[in-house]
């Protein structure tokens, strides 16, 4: 059975993750790299508490079958775009780079609807950078999910969270805007799972419309 490394455990996507991994049989051992403890634990649960500005001190230990990441931040609490930027793209990428150069078969990257490498809104393009570059490491298998608005198990929502799914909901309802629909982590989560368990090498794109999420499964 597969070996699961993850990045992000302490997020909303990568606590949702975490859980469903643990529970998971067809995982028999999952490594998390974090910068704080989970609270969880498991005899399958291998936790790291790293600095991510020091790889160096802990890429030796990315070495399994399947990295998932799900490591982000907001533009609030980074407190600028750079700040936001190395969380975003440097420590994913530099934690893919080295888990492919250890020989980790598969890549599960959650990235963002409208990700775009030319796009003008910083985010958009962050993520597009980091979806682009990922693609050129050698992995056998990358698969990318671009979820619309996060829903789900935060600790705080704030009110302009709380707007912001509100319009994410009826901007969903265009069609051509249905990729920017609110969606629970928990759902992201099981499709990262699927993603992961599908064997077809190269590289796949998913807005979460259904090709790895659960059917009937929603927000």
């Amino acid at each position: 059975m597969p070996t699961a490394l993850l990045i992000g455990a302490t997020g909303l996507v990568g606590d949702h993750l975490l859980r469903q991994l643990l529970l998971d049989e067809r995982f028999d051992r999952l490594k998390v790299f974090v910068r704080r403890p989970t609270g969880y634990q498991s005899h399958k649960l291998e936790e790291h508490v790293v600095n991510f500005d020091q790889p160096q001190a802990w890429s030796e230990d990315l070495t399994g079958d399947v990295l998932f990441s799900t490591l982000g931040t907001t533009l609030r609490q980074a407190g600028s775009q750079e700040a936001q930027y190395k969380v975003d793209y440097t420590y994913q990428y530099r934690t893919a780079q080295a888990a492919a150069a250890n020989g980790v078969s598969s890549f599960v990257l959650v990235s963002s609807a409208g990700a775009d490498a030319d796009s003008f809104v910083f985010y958009n393009r962050m993520k597009g950078e980091l979806e682009r570059d990922i693609k050129r490491l050698p992995f056998r298998r990358i698969r990318i999910l671009q979820p619309g608005v996060l829903a789900g198990g935060r600790q705080q929502v704030r009110l302009g969270e709380k707007i912001g799914l509100v319009l994410a909901s009826v901007v969903g309802a265009v069609p051509p805007l249905r990729g920017y629909r609110p969606i629970h982590a928990r759902v992201v989560a099981q499709a990262m799972i699927n993603a992961a368990l599908d064997e077809a090498p190269g590289v796949s794109t998913d807005t979460l419309g259904g090709v790895f999420t659960r059917a009937g499964e929603t927000a």
